[in-house]
């Protein structure tokens, strides 16, 4: 019973099986790997962001203690409430814009932007595979 030379070339379901599993288990790795490094990345930068932002907020508590005392004792004889008054204005305005520059951040925050675009080109990949 000899087969067609076609039929003998083709590999057995088995194989191309097999071939099919390791290929999706190698791309299942990547993008494993893809997010272990994204994961990473975005630990280093919240850490980098938390480490400057409690620099920034000491030195600016700073700052401001002592611009509070300066102006303090420069209008203390003349006008010491609305000296007072006046940097506390500006304290609550600079805290306003502070708060609203925080709140953009966190809308604009991408979390693991490159690995769901990865995924996403994969869905579609296999999509146009199986259809």
């Amino acid at each position: 019973m000899d087969q067609p030379a076609s039929a003998q070339d083709t590999p057995p379901l088995g194989d191309a099986t097999k071939r099919m599993a390791r290929r999706l288990f190698a791309i299942f790795e990547n993008r494993l790997h893809l997010l272990m490094v994204e994961a990473q990345e975005e630990r280093d930068r919240i850490t980098s962001a938390i480490c400057l932002a409690v620099v920034m907020v000491i030195f600016s508590l700073l700052a401001g203690i002592a611009l509070t005392l300066l102006v303090a004792v420069a209008f203390w004889d003349h006008y010491p409430v609305i000296a007072l008054l006046v940097l506390a204005g500006v304290y609550v305005v600079i805290a306003a814009l502070a708060y609203a520059k925080l709140i953009q951040l966190q809308r604009e925050w991408q979390t693991l932007p490159s690995t769901i675009d990865q995924l996403k080109k994969d869905r579609e990949c296999l999509e146009k595979l199986l259809t």
